[in-house]
């Protein structure tokens, strides 16, 4: 067990891409962890699946590292603001942050919103200024941006004097000044050393924690995660279990788990300052309270920023049901979710009473919803999803709705465009400004209705070369009608396998999302209109044979390659009367049918 003074205890904060992971990669591998022959990947925290496929951070991740004399505790946080639940938590973990910020691209809207969290906790941040290498990085105009951000966002004087250095993860180097040798990570190290506090709390009080984390295992089963606030525990202890309620349970300390590295190991004792795993305390949920029967205290809950995003989870009535899912029924959906709903408390999972036919799942945005979507297809739940809808407010009487601040940056030429379309969608500019390489960046306040269904359009407008990120900004009021999605669809008047000769007639009405060979069914959505209303069609029509052969009769038919969606695509798609097919091995969209209860209050 280390000794309170020797634990540092940090998270690292930054916008989405701009090298968190990466440079934990750096620090992990000059820690002398792992053997010299050991092969290691690259973004190792990222261990999920849909983590590694997506490239970005979706879970907050504990590791630990050993530095000289000094056990530094280090907690992996997501970039993206879909997952600020996530961000939220673990910052009552640690006594300071280190805050990434790239050095070409300066500060970006998540980088202020992971600020803003840290400042008002009290932390003071360490800022690294990563990246440093590339071509175009502009490290004084950068940090003097960063200073802005921290005086913009009320930073007392003390975190207004913050520490700073250079670095670069991929490279694997940190520096102190920019003419500094560019060797290894031993500055950062040294930094975080002498800039962050070692923790609060006394060994020798009773042992209290609160669960901040809930993992699973399959031989011990849950298992709390959080930094021991005051005293010891080892395993076989007696603790008390207190929950939100103020029930309280008397349990018995099975297994106390650190980190080293990317491994858990199993600890004999902790103290104060160690953030560690306790098996043993079967029905432990995030926020709950752990402590010595000699003195029972209840911490406050931890409270989280509310959802703005709902969408309704119902069983699929699609004729392809049961195909490929093995669970199919709302009594299997019900279930996944409940687990769901007690180790993830940025998701709200309610069942609406007035119809016990669907869920209501909201959390911060479609990402944050299609994580969840993804992750219970990939464990073979068969389901249909709604359009997402915002979540609203009633203040004063008054209808509020959630705005999001929006950062785009897009080439010149496509920044009319942008503006025309984000007025429409009842957007506000904020702020314009083209730099020398013709690169225009905007801010815009937006209605949450207004962004969806336009990242598809911004992607194709601006011929993949956009960047658009958004972050929740405040509730304000209800800012009007926006225009829906200006094309309709192609819908299937019948059942069957798809043929070329079809589709290839179709092709002149529309885009199609199928191609020759798939099965469709009647209602199927299989492409979308050139025109603004819905077309029903025959995609499954072959061509008529007769036994006459000529010469010329049997043309080579070119068919355009059909359009697929990924599942945040289909989110951000469809409308009111449509729904999304999510299964195991297809992600269909079809119009919507009337459930039993919405025909008898028809």
């Amino acid at each position: 067990m280390h000794s309170r003074e020797n634990i540092r205890n940090i998270a690292i904060i930054a916008h989405i891409d701009h090298g968190k992971t990466t440079l934990l990669d750096s620090l992990l591998k000059q820690s002398n962890i792992f053997r010299n022959n050991q092969q290691v990947s690259e973004r190792m925290m990222d261990s999920n699946d849909q983590e590694k496929e997506r490239g970005i951070t979706i879970f907050a991740k504990h590791t630990s590292v050993y530095f000289n004399d000094c056990k530094i505790n280090i907690i992996d946080t997501p970039g993206h603001a879909d997952f600020s639940g996530e961000v939220e938590r673990v910052l009552g973990m640690v006594d300071c942050v280190l805050l990434l910020v790239d050095a070409q691209e300066g500060p970006m809207p998540q980088t202020r919103f992971v600020l803003s969290k840290s400042l008002k906790m009290g932390l003071k941040p360490i800022v690294v200024l990563n990246k440093i290498d590339r071509p175009h990085a502009d490290p004084d105009r950068v940090l003097n941006e960063t200073f802005d951000l921290f005086t913009e966002l009320g930073a007392n004087d003390e975190q207004l004097d913050f520490r700073y250095c250079y670095a670069s993860g991929l490279s694997g180097f940190a520096m102190q000044h920019m003419n500094d040798a560019r060797d290894d990570m031993r500055p950062l190290f040294e930094l975080i050393i002498s800039a962050v506090a070692a923790p609060t709390g006394d060994v020798t009080n009773p042992f209290l924690m609160q669960a901040v984390t809930i993992s699973y295992d399959d031989y011990v089963g849950r298992q709390a995660c959080g930094r021991i606030l005051e005293g010891t525990v080892r395993k076989g202890q007696q603790v008390i279990h207190i929950d939100e309620t103020g029930k309280q349970t008397r349990c018995s300390i099975v297994r106390v788990e650190g980190h080293l590295g990317l491994e858990k190991v199993e600890m004999e004792e902790a103290g104060v300052g160690d953030i560690i795993s306790l098996s043993g305390i079967p029905d432990v949920t995030i926020g709950d309270t752990i402590c010595d029967p000699r003195k029972i205290v209840q911490l406050p809950p931890i409270k989280i920023d509310e959802p703005t995003l709902s969408v309704d989870l119902t069983v699929n009535t699609s004729p392809f049901v049961g195909r490929s899912g093995k669970h199919v029924t709302m009594n299997k959906i019900r279930t996944r979710l409940d687990r769901e709903k007690r180790s993830n408390i940025s998701l709200r999972i309610e069942e609406p009473e007035s119809d016990i036919d669907k869920i209501t799942v909201a959390g911060r945005g479609e990402l944050h919803l299609s994580v969840l979507i993804e992750t219970m297809r990939r464990e073979g739940y068969e389901f249909s999803v709604s359009k997402p809808k915002v979540i609203l407010k009633q203040v004063n009487g008054e209808k509020y709705e959630p705005i999001e601040r929006v950062h785009v940056e897009v080439p010149e030429e496509f920044s009319g465009s942008v503006i025309e379309e984000l007025s429409r969608r009842r957007g506000e500019m904020q702020h314009l400004d083209t730099n020398e390489h013709k690169i225009t960046r905007m801010e815009f306040l937006l209605p949450t209705r207004g962004l969806m269904g336009y990242r598809n359009e911004f992607l194709t407008m601006s011929r993949g070369l956009g960047i658009l990120t958004s972050i929740f900004e405040e509730f304000a009021p209800w800012r009007g009608a926006i225009p829906g999605r200006p094309r309709g669809v192609l819908i299937s008047i019948c059942s069957g396998k798809t043929s070329g000769y079809a589709c290839f007639n179709l092709q002149d009405r529309g885009t199609l999302f199928v191609s020759p060979g798939e099965e469709v069914y009647e209602g199927m959505v299989v492409g979308e209109n050139s025109r603004d209303n819905d077309l029903i069609v025959n995609v499954v029509k072959g061509k008529q044979l007769t036994n006459v052969r000529a010469s010329g009769s049997d043309e080579n038919i070119i068919l355009i390659p059909a359009r697929r969606f990924t599942l945040e695509q289909a989110i951000d798609y469809i409308q009111d009367d449509e729904l999304i097919e999510v299964t195991p091995d297809a992600i269909r969209m079809r119009k919507r049918f009337l459930t039993e209860n919405e025909r008898k209050r028809k």
